[in-house]
């Protein structure tokens, strides 16, 4: 199941990591993505912190980590073709990361509560 940020992040848990990209209306607003910095694996992270370099043919932006803890890994494969982003942003995964808190992603919202947020 799907949790949200309102930066337009989308979140999978998945065992005890968390999985972070971004939602087709963060897509949407980006425009062709161009290029695309990942953390290094290893990367200790606060909540907030940016931890993802994203620029598009309209705009350069950040991606910030929803939550802290480790970077366990990165989707690779985005730096070589960061088009995928706007092709599937649902598949095109960002960083994987291992919470601090294990129990932080209960406070995201769900599906409903994101369409809400964005009309």
């Amino acid at each position: 199941m799907l949790k949200y940020t309102e930066d337009h992040e989308w979140l999978r848990a998945e065992g005890d990591e968390i999985v972070v990209g971004i939602t087709p209306h963060a897509s949407e607003q980006l425009g062709d993505v161009v290029f695309i910095e990942l953390p290094d694996e290893g990367r200790e992270v606060e909540a907030g912190e940016e931890v993802v370099v994203i620029e598009s043919v309209k705009a350069a932006s950040d991606i910030s980590a929803p939550i802290a803890g480790v970077i366990t890994a990165v989707n690779a494969a985005l730096a070589d073709a960061p088009g995928s982003v706007n092709d599937d942003p649902q598949a095109a995964w960002f960083f994987r990361i291992k919470p601090a808190d294990p129990k932080a992603i209960e406070g995201f919202m769900d599906e409903a509560a994101y369409q809400a947020l964005i009309g």
